[in-house]
């Protein structure tokens, strides 16, 4: 080969890597490294598989050299002759070598022939496609939350594959809008909520349903929502159909609903227009969860919400008429209004809470007829004065039955003896009773423990410590499953709804097992302070990083002042303000 055609060879490989490094947007040296790698596997297919063949191509100059590799060996270690030397034959090549050392041999160059061409460009596609591949996966992963523009390059089965340039995306049939048509070559923006690394390649998934799709939307639409001075704190989405969004203004002088909509409605309509006709509901967010989902449910007007915080469920009333309104279309409204608040709501109407309230209302009137020996119209006085169980006649402060119009103190110690002489009554029954199921004594000397509910725990078959230790608190507390229809339905567990807390049932069960032997006090001890700490970052809506310094262990003590002052967390205030909170579970229940 004459030293021009060598020349020319070398540039012309330098060339092509040049060329296939643009094209494919990865660096030039992995092309390179490419060609390298064919060059050695077409040499082991020439000299054999069975020695260590290197090929380097000069950066510069395009050169190629070809090496065989042998590494010297103690003799003891010597076992492939092909990569492998002796000392004492590698010190005749070279004189001042050591074991380790690695003896080179340049190898005369060749001709490929078809199949060893063949391979290389195998080997070099193959390497060009899996850099290209780590590219866009670099490329595309740090773009997740984005809003991506492309051009539909196809559709398959309702799937749409977008160009994106440098790669290519899908919106899946689910995470399309229902009835928006693409042909091939249509703009179309989506949003990119996952990159997936896979075999043949990332998968950059793209959506134009995902409720991040609409905050983006109305963040490119809105200044004061890109600027952060108007927060959406939610978007729920009933993609090509309708969406709320709870909007908040960190700043009092301007109104986030206002801004959102914008001069004659021109900024939301930009957005319902990139939605295919997506009608959009802006409700204005509100910290306090009951008005929040109050402001949800329009434009349905809500009579009455209560709330179970410990299931997060929430019980709206509504005016009869009002009813459909509030459920929507196909339930639509009500749907969205839960996604968007994150609490599962009931709908009910006046007219079956009223059904409801005038049982209960005569399940207690004759309650206390029966327990109090009293008329029903003292009965009726009693349970429309909000009073629910005996207990709470039988030792209320005598004041407030004073304040009952018509009560004097004769009356409200009467009232109260009768109430007392009831309840123990009942008690001595119970425990008689408790003792037929067979429950045993020391099941009495748990905390929290009465003989009613000795008594239900016999009926279950729960009869000693070591059988409360084996329960679980849904056994105590109940839970939900799905009905027939799909729907959650609640059971009962041995107590009824609302008569234990589920994290109350969790530390009653623990005592248990500490006293059975199951466990360590001290595994009792931590879960309360994970408890009481949890309870109080609740309270005082502390951030995450306050929270892991509550977990830790108790306020105030240890190691925990240190930290406390490196992040000037004063944890005496936060006890403090903790006490002022008004203890927690009874605060609570009364709000």
């Amino acid at each position: 080969m004459s030293t021009v055609g060598v020349s020319a060879n070398r540039m012309e490989i330098m060339q092509i890597a040049k060329a296939v490094a643009e094209e494919k947007s990865i660096d030039q040296s992995i092309v390179i490294e490419a060609m390298e790698e064919a060059i050695e596997k077409a040499a082991k297919s020439r000299y054999g598989q069975e020695h260590d063949i290197r090929a380097i191509i000069d950066r510069e100059t395009g050169e190629q050299t070809l090496w065989r590799i042998q590494t010297v060996v103690a003799d003891d270690e010597f076992e492939d002759p092909a990569q492998q030397l002796t000392l004492a034959d590698a010190k005749k090549l070279e004189a001042d070598i050591e074991i380790g050392g690695e003896i080179k041999e340049e190898l005369p160059p060749f001709d490929f022939g078809r199949v060893a061409a063949q391979t290389a460009k195998q080997v070099i596609m193959q390497k060009v496609r899996d850099a290209e591949r780590e590219r866009q996966f670099n490329e595309y992963k740090d773009r997740e939350g984005e809003i991506i523009n492309g051009i539909v390059k196809r559709v398959e089965y309702g799937h749409v594959i977008v160009d994106l340039g440098r790669a290519e995306g899908i919106i899946r049939r689910n995470d399309g809008i229902p009835r928006e048509n693409f042909q091939p070559n249509d703009r179309v923006r989506a949003y990119l909520y996952k990159v997936s690394r896979e075999i043949k390649g990332p998968q950059i998934f793209l959506s134009r349903a995902h409720p991040d799709f609409m905050i983006k939307l109305f963040a490119a639409e809105v200044p004061e929502v890109y600027e952060g001075v108007i927060e959406i704190k939610s978007c729920a989405r009933d993609a090509g159909s309708r969406a709320k969004i709870g909007v908040i203004s960190n700043d009092s002088s301007i109104d986030p609903v206002g801004a959102c909509v914008g001069m004659r409605g021109a900024r939301v309509q930009a957005v319902v227009g990139e939605l295919s006709g997506e009608k959009i509901d802006i409700i204005p967010w509100n910290y306090d969860d009951a008005t929040f989902i109050v402001n949800a449910l329009q434009p349905a007007e809500v009579t009455k919400v209560v709330l179970d915080e410990e299931e997060h469920r929430v019980e709206v009333v509504v005016a009869d008429d009002q009813f459909p309104l509030a459920i929507g279309r196909r339930g639509q409204n009500v749907r969205l209004a839960s996604q968007l608040s994150g609490w599962q709501i009931d709908l009910v109407t006046e007219t079956d809470d009223s059904e409801r309230f005038q049982k209960d209302f005569q399940a207690r009137t004759d309650l206390f007829m029966a327990a109090l020996d009293a008329d029903e119209t003292l009965a009726q006085l009693l349970a429309s004065e909000g009073f629910e169980t005996v207990e709470e006649i039988a030792y209320v402060a005598a004041e407030d039955f004073m304040q009952i119009e018509g009560f004097d103190e004769a009356v409200a110690a009467e009232i109260q003896e009768r109430a007392r002489e009831y309840l123990e009554k009942l008690a001595a029954e119970q425990n008689t009773k408790r003792t037929e199921l067979g429950v045993a004594d020391d099941v009495m000397d748990l905390d929290g423990m009465t003989p009613g509910f000795a008594v239900k725990l016999g009926n279950n078959e729960v009869k000693s410590v070591e059988d409360v230790a084996g329960l679980v608190p849904d056994d105590i507390t109940g839970w939900r499953e799905p009905g027939p229809d799909g729907k959650p339905v609640w059971q009962d567990g041995i107590l009824k709804k609302g008569e234990m807390r589920k994290a109350d049932a969790q530390i009653f069960i623990m005592k248990a097992r500490v006293i059975a032997g199951w466990i360590e006090p001290e595994a009792l001890e931590q879960l309360e302070a994970e408890m009481a700490a949890e309870t109080l970052a609740e309270e005082m809506d502390l951030t995450e990083e306050e929270r892991a310094l509550l977990a830790l262990g108790e306020l105030g003590k240890g190691g925990n002042s240190a930290a406390a002052e490196e992040m000037e967390f004063d944890l005496e205030a936060l006890a403090a303000e903790g006490d002022l909170a008004g203890g927690g579970d009874d605060a609570a229940t009364e709000e």
